[in-house]
């Protein structure tokens, strides 16, 4: 059990309760009725079951899992399996932590578990603006390779100020157009959607990989079903490994995380809608 002092905000949070098969999962395999929405948190353990690897009063980052009939992490405390949760470093900003298991995880495995990143090779990163695209820009860097980021005008120095070896600006023109003078890649992340997979698998290497954000469109959906395979679709699910891998990078400074606002969580509802309306650069953070 842990005693939740920070709650990340993601659009995972308000899609399972408006529509599409987020939903219907969440009903289907989740936790019986009353629902509560939610996946990230960091807090404190108060309590712990015989053979757990953390100890009461560690602090922890994590994210629930409605799989595990388990509920959502929008409530003053969480019960969650000890494979769920990372030790935090001491000195690790509470808020920073609770902003980190979908988006940092999501972009951790993009970059590195799944686009297999290596220093030296290049990735395009498509809204690059965004919660995930602003982790996975820095996750590239971080691994020893550069980035390419796609992002609107207003956003083009924000994304610049992550370490972005070049900037694309698409409103000025069709950007996997010009992402071709940057190519090959050996890793073309698709954080925005709508992107057509055969177009981006045209900028990549022989050897290259095609990362999309798991999203609810049919036709995306079906590039990771039909040759050449080479496109995947990411969900990013926090476990102990990987949640100590992002703790560790940002921990070490080269990754860093921007926080827009923080809410108390009596105004879920307030930070659900602003999530909806998609032009956040940053992550809300609720406070129970």
């Amino acid at each position: 059990m842990v005693q939740v002092q920070a709650i990340g905000v993601n659009p995972v949070d308000w899609k399972m309760r408006t529509r599409g098969p987020l939903r219907l999962a969440a009903r289907l395999v989740g936790p019986r009725p009353p629902v509560v929405f939610g996946v990230d948190f960091a807090g404190v353990v108060t309590a712990v079951g015989e053979g757990a690897r953390v100890q009461v009063g560690d602090r922890v980052v994590g994210g629930t899992n409605f799989a595990r009939k388990q509920r959502g992490s929008y409530a003053d405390a969480v019960v969650v399996r000890d494979d769920q949760v990372a030790v935090l470093p001491a000195d690790f900003d509470m808020i920073v932590a609770g902003a980190l298991p979908v988006a940092g995880v999501t972009a951790y495995m993009c970059v590195s578990e799944v686009g297999r990143l290596q220093a030296g090779q290049r990735a395009l990163v498509l809204g690059a603006s965004g919660g995930v695209g602003q982790l996975a820009v820095q996750f590239a860097r971080y691994v020893g390779g550069s980035a390419v980021g796609v992002c609107s005008t207003r956003n083009v120095e924000l994304v610049r100020s992550l370490g972005a070896a070049a900037v694309i600006d698409y409103t000025q023109g069709d950007p996997l157009a010009q992402a071709r003078a940057h190519g090959p890649f050996h890793l073309v992340v698709d954080c925005a959607g709508g992107y057509a997979g055969a177009a981006c698998r045209a900028l990549l290497e022989r050897s290259g990989r095609h990362v999309m954000i798991a999203n609810e469109s049919v036709g995306e959906t079906l590039n990771v079903l039909v040759p050449p395979f080479a496109s995947k679709s990411v969900l990013g699910r926090p476990t102990r490994p990987r949640l100590e891998a992002v703790v560790a990078a940002v921990a070490s400074g080269a990754v860093k995380v921007r926080v827009e606002a923080t809410l108390p969580l009596t105004q879920a509802e307030r930070a659900l809608e602003r999530s909806r309306g998609g032009r956040l650069t940053g992550k809300l953070v609720l406070l129970p």
